[in-house]
């Protein structure tokens, strides 16, 4: 807007009103845009997702603590609460057990043949140095010594030369039943024409066994069993 004065000169005297001219031409501000109906719907969803997303990457960055500190090298914790044997060392409650161990929670026991072994005539020896597993059990004079009543799986593998006749079996001893063994599994094969051929037995079953009872494998000649690899004779159980 231009504010303009006008006089004449020479002339009388006179008070004339002020003129003002408009300038139409002038520059005005913009007029911001109007949202429409489908922008302006459009608003909630978007804060919706985007808090959508921040609730999933923080449950994300919660997930990945847990999973760091699952598998963080134990302290403490990992002390087992009984004694283990495992590769022929003795875990007990004052050594950590490695991060990689996983402490059975059960009773369990599982034996192989081992070049340590010495066998009876009848009943079978097994080796303490080759990796043999312990835990809340005990080995004793061939036998495993149940320290915690249940129902066990019992279970013995062997491999033998093929002759006129050869049986495998587990047995029981128990002090319900003083200088007499209960026989649990039996197997028996016999053959007419022996070629000094190898096979193999396995037994295995559940029993309910109590404390102190003592479970060992027995065969018609431990001359007969195969010794090439430790893993060709097991004997274990473990409680169910």
């Amino acid at each position: 807007m231009k504010h303009l004065s006008v006089s004449i000169v020479g002339m009388s005297t006179a008070v004339y009103p002020s003129v003002y001219v408009v300038d139409t031409h002038a520059n005005r501000p913009p007029v911001p845009p109007r949202l429409s109906q489908k922008a302006q719907r459009a608003r909630p969803v978007q804060t919706l997702l985007i808090l959508l997303v921040s609730l999933a990457l923080f449950g994300m960055a919660i997930e990945a603590c847990f999973i760091y500190h699952l598998y963080q090298p134990a302290g403490s914790d990992t002390s087992a609460s009984s004694s283990m044997l495992i590769g022929g060392k003795d875990v007990s409650s004052t050594t950590d057990i490695p991060s990689l161990v996983i402490p059975p929670s059960k009773p369990v026991a599982h034996l192989t043949d081992g070049s340590d072994v010495v066998h009876g005539k009848t009943i079978m020896a097994w080796s303490m140095e080759a990796d043999p597993l312990l835990h809340e059990m005990d080995y004793k004079n061939q036998s495993l010594i149940i320290q915690k009543e249940g129902y066990y799986y019992v279970y013995s593998k062997v491999s033998f030369l093929d002759t006129d006749f050869f049986n495998h079996s587990i047995h029981r001893k128990t002090e319900r039943y003083v200088g007499k063994s209960i026989p649990l599994l039996l197997s028996k094969k016999h053959t007419d024409k022996p070629r000094k051929n190898r096979s193999n037995s396995y037994l295995g079953g559940v029993f309910h066994l109590t404390e102190n009872d003592g479970i060992y494998v027995e065969v018609s000649d431990t001359t007969n069993i195969v010794k090439h690899k430790p893993i060709e004779n097991v004997f274990g159980a473990y409680m169910i």
